[in-house]
């Protein structure tokens, strides 16, 4: 048992988690070729059918509250993960990637992202354990997260000083045949380190907040690795569409606003969930509903646009 979980369920994860890693190698990892469009998005789908396929089974081995966990816990990581490709789109944007560049930077990050998170899991739900009083902390920093993000929206701002230090200083000044900077060596690797860092600042909030659902670590690791795997792909079927998911910000601050308020209160309040649920999927439908009905009545030119631009 590790962690309260037999160890060939770990082992048999892992070796999942590896064959699809391998398969969307195979799919979206062709240099030199477009990712198409209908890939990812098949890709995306069949990412989400098997994390349903996941949901299904643990009801089988662990029951039906288990299930629930990793459900809300998969919407949750999901959910930030829109916001956390904004941020990577801006980014690879402003720093003029090409998308076989982009392919890699995120394929390296996604691997990276799995390793590191494991560790913050393991560090998270030990903390925990051990002390009680944690949870008020990690409550009052998802609340602190939420405000922020209620009270300002990234798409506003444009890239970020991190991004715009990263433009400046990493992006070789000889340009290839197009003219575009080509970005390889010692200057990729630091790109694939300003990725890892976007999501490591992302896993500071998520991973509490999927702590906040639940405290089995088997169901908290898996979640987040079922949400990460389908992050490339996920990128490459919104890039063209996240400048018009403006409104779904605000949706993903109410949702840490929620989850660090059941957090703080638990001791007072249980909340089912199935509630935690309902209202997750609740907040993310109205806010995409809101934001492309804005986008209809108000378009404006996307950031996008201008960051391809400039």
């Amino acid at each position: 048992m590790i962690a309260g979980t037999p160890l060939p369920w770990w082992i048999g994860f892992h070796l999942f988690v590896g064959v699809l890693l391998v398969v969307d190698l195979f799919l979206l990892q062709r240099s030199g070729r477009p990712v198409s469009r209908a890939m990812a998005v098949g890709w995306t789908v069949f990412l989400a059918i098997l994390a349903g396929g996941f949901t299904l089974l643990l009801v089988r081995v662990m029951g039906r509250q288990s299930a629930l966990e990793f459900a809300s816990g998969y919407l949750i990581e999901g959910s930030m993960s829109v916001d956390n490709l904004f941020v990577f789109l801006m980014m690879f944007r402003s720093l003029g990637l090409s998308s076989d560049e982009q392919r890699r930077a995120l394929l390296w990050g996604v691997l990276g992202a799995i390793l590191m998170r494991a560790g913050f899991i393991a560090a998270g739900v030990s903390l925990l354990q051990r002390f009680e009083w944690i949870t008020y902390i990690f409550g009052a920093f998802l609340l602190i997260t939420a405000i922020r993000m209620l009270l300002h929206s990234p798409a506003a701002s444009g890239p970020s000083k991190s991004v715009q230090w990263v433009q400046r200083r990493l992006i070789p000044k000889p340009r290839g045949p197009a003219g575009r900077p080509e970005v390889a060596g010692v200057a990729f690797l630091l790109v694939i380190v300003a990725v890892e860092v976007t999501d490591l600042i992302f896993a500071l909030d998520s991973i509490p907040a999927v702590l906040a659902i639940t405290r089995h670590p088997f169901l908290v690791y898996t979640s987040n690795i079922f949400a990460i795997l389908g992050l490339r792909s996920l990128f490459f079927v919104l890039a063209s569409l996240l400048d018009s998911l403006r409104l779904l910000h605000y949706g993903l601050g109410l949702i840490l606003a929620f989850v660090a308020l059941k957090m703080i209160l638990a001791h007072w309040i249980t909340v089912p969930v199935v509630i935690s649920l309902v209202v997750i999927v609740v907040i993310l439908a109205i806010f995409t509903v809101a934001s492309v009905i804005q986008n209809r009545r108000h378009p404006r030119q996307h950031v996008g646009a201008k960051l391809g631009a400039s």
